[in-house]
């Protein structure tokens, strides 16, 4: 992967592919929008003969702008869902769980879970649709998702751009920074199933 972003790295479509990833991901858990944002960012940290790469903040714009978007478009779909999404949700625990922890949290003004989920594995999903079925407010779900995408973002690019300078532009570096990416989505899942009585 990182030699085809590499070879990506020297045009906008490296911005355009990033944010296709993030924004699809919310529907698709599976896609490796991450890998693909600390690709990118290593790919900016590497620079190439030419000397173009990716620019870092244009990166983070564009991960975090197709994060809100994919989580206001899964909020959508949930919210006219209906009667069929519902049953879905209530047939299982765990997103029955999520959604009513979700809608607690929301409407206490502790948005804090839609951060944490950003960086759980499929836990945006969770979320987004979770704030849609339960027909939670734009504003109560919006700003949240919005921190959270930006959150994401900068991590993500940090990880791959200052794991490039510190350990140069290889594969070490690049296994480190998804290490670390995986250790944040760990300890988000942990707090995400964290019983809030305890």
């Amino acid at each position: 992967m990182f030699e085809s972003v590499g070879a990506l790295a020297d045009s906008p479509w490296i911005y355009a592919t990033v944010a296709l990833s993030v924004l699809l991901d919310v529907f698709l858990p599976v896609l490796p929008s991450g890998v693909l944002v600390i690709a990118a960012a290593t790919a900016a940290a590497a620079g190439t003969a030419a000397g173009h790469a990716p620019d870092i903040l244009v990166l983070i714009l564009s991960a975090a702008t197709a994060s809100v978007l994919g989580d206001f478009a899964a909020y959508r779909v949930a919210w006219r869902g209906g009667e069929r999404l519902d049953r879905a949700i209530a047939r299982s625990r765990r997103l029955s769980s999520a959604q009513e922890r979700l809608g607690h949290a929301l409407a206490g003004g502790g948005g804090v879970l839609v951060v944490i989920a950003r960086f759980a594995p499929a836990g945006r999903s969770i979320v987004s649709l979770g704030a849609g079925a339960a027909h939670r407010r734009v504003r109560e779900f919006l700003p949240w998702s919005a921190l959270a995408g930006i959150a994401w973002a900068a991590y993500s690019v940090a990880l791959g751009y200052f794991g490039a300078q510190w350990l140069g532009a290889s594969w070490l570096a690049s296994g480190v920074s998804l290490l670390a990416l995986f250790g944040a989505g760990a300890g988000a899942a942990y707090l995400m199933r964290k019983d809030p009585a305890a």
